[in-house]
């Protein structure tokens, strides 16, 4: 076989052939290669490291995937085919220990099939241990976190000084909306890419070797698959988990919602330095304004409150701040005002009447999220010249990434949890949770007359306009 470093083994796409470059330089350290079904994304990773155990004679590689049993049963073949090809036998050049899923070279390379799945009781990835590797491969890398991501690059530093290389790290991937997304996808889009991270973006019609009938079935997808594996589009997620339909979310900016009813305000608070408090000041479903703010007090809140709600006549009553951690601070600041509990209990709009099922969710935040999907998709939310681009980008991103928990399984519906969604955003979803409380007026309107007299009346009513208020507030 071929042993220069950079001459691929045997033909390659163009893509692939600028991957391996990218994979011999001495500035890239991770390169995500993908974007769309049959573009080789498996086939490179594998001749990738088989070029390298074969030209670095005592270099030590990772090959990981979500579920080691996948990756044993699909990438691992993948492997076995290249050697083939390359004609590098199993026993004469290599031997395959299926038990400690190790791959050991004759000439003392090893390949460590690995696990890559964020286990409840192995947040850390101490199962990986302490070995280090030469370089590494990530195959499937959408099922996989930023977290496990960051572990395996921590461990690329075996013999990097011998071999006179720098950490590598490849990582093949179908269109996620996962950290892939948001640290090589859109900053390429937008060229702010950091210069030690590469994105090629290879798709099935860069690849000449493909068989025409395999482009053919990926025309016969739904149109989000579709969209995904055949054109490679990073703003499609077909997870049938999720509970907002990217065109509706889309829709959002253009649907020309009249601006009429009753004005609310719904204020997300933040709990961290690196998080924003958003306010969404709504005339019915029409959001009129958002602003957002980092590092304030809750004062500095309560005062950005009052300021929106004297320039828009917006009542107390109408005003609901998510409740939990310091929101709680605000609340207690300006009485009269709604607290929002996400994990409190789900509203019933039909208290009382028997002939209508009563709702079954796992708490408020859940059900508000459900409600605001079918808002959503039904096309009644409108945002335009409402909101700055930066804004518009944050609030997609957070409701794209809002899905159902344990969708195959029946019992309460229920979102998936806020560190879930943070380990893929980078970020908490504030956008789309201020949002979210707007559905809570929606859903009380139909509750008894006593019930929502009781929750006007928990706290002393206060006149926003009270001398001795406006000074605790304005200093």
């Amino acid at each position: 076989m071929q042993t220069k470093p950079n001459e691929p083994l045997f033909n390659v796409t163009e893509k692939q052939d600028d991957a391996l470059t990218i994979l011999e330089d001495k500035s890239t350290t991770e390169l995500f290669y993908g974007g769309g079904a049959g573009g080789g994304k498996s086939f490179l990773g594998c001749l990738w490291i088989l070029q390298n155990c074969m030209t670095k004679p005592g270099s030590r590689w990772l090959m990981g995937r979500a579920i080691v049993k996948t990756l044993k049963e699909s990438t691992l073949l993948t492997f076995f085919e290249v050697c083939r090809r390359a004609e590098v036998r199993k026993e004469e050049d290599f031997n395959y220990n299926s038990i400690e899923g190790v791959i050991r070279f004759k000439n003392g390379s090893e390949i460590h099939l690995r696990d890559l799945f964020a286990y409840p009781s192995d947040p850390e990835f101490d199962e990986l241990g302490s070995t280090e590797y030469t370089g590494a491969f990530i195959d499937e890398g959408s099922q996989i976190t930023a977290k496990a991501k960051a572990i395996v690059m921590s461990r690329i530093r075996y013999k990097l000084e011998e071999f006179g290389s720098i950490p590598k790290l490849l990582i093949a991937s179908n269109p996620s909306k996962n950290f892939l997304y948001y640290e090589f996808y859109k900053p390429d889009k937008e060229g702010s890419l950091a210069p030690y991270r590469k994105f090629i973006r290879a798709l099935v019609t860069d690849n000449p070797f493909i068989s025409p009938h395999y482009i053919e079935n990926l025309k016969k997808l739904d149109k989000a698959t579709k969209e995904r594996l055949l054109y490679g589009n990073f703003d499609y997620d077909d997870d049938p988990s999720r509970l907002f339909d990217y065109d509706a979310v889309i829709d959002i900016f253009s649907n020309r919602g009249r601006a009429e009813g009753k004005k609310y305000l719904t204020v997300d608070v933040a709990r961290f330095g690196l998080d924003k408090s958003v306010f969404f000041t709504w005339q019915g479903f029409h959001i009129i304004d958002v602003q957002a703010h980092n590092g304030l007090g809750v004062n500095q809140t309560a005062r950005i409150i009052e300021e929106i709600r004297a320039a828009h006549s917006i009542n107390r009553s109408q005003v609901i701040v998510d409740e939990d951690g310091v929101g709680g601070g605000v609340v207690d600041i300006l009485p009269g005002v709604k607290g929002f509990l996400n994990n409190g209990r789900q509203l019933n709009p039909h208290e009382g009447d028997t002939s209508k099922p009563a709702p079954n969710y796992a708490n408020l935040k859940s059900q508000c999220y459900f409600y605001l999907a079918d808002i959503v998709r039904s096309g009644q939310v409108s945002c335009y010249r409402a909101i700055k681009e930066e804004y518009k980008g944050y609030l997609i991103e957070d409701l794209e990434q809002i899905k159902r928990k344990n969708a195959d399984m029946d019992g309460k519906l229920c979102i998936i949890g806020k560190d879930e969604i943070k380990e893929k955003l980078g970020r908490s979803p504030d956008f789309s949770d201020a949002m979210m409380m707007r559905m809570y007026f929606e859903l009380q309107k139909a509750r008894p007359i006593a019930f929502a007299g009781w929750e006007d009346t928990r706290r002393a009513p206060m006149n926003a306009h009270d001398t001795e208020f406006q000074n605790f507030l304005y200093g």
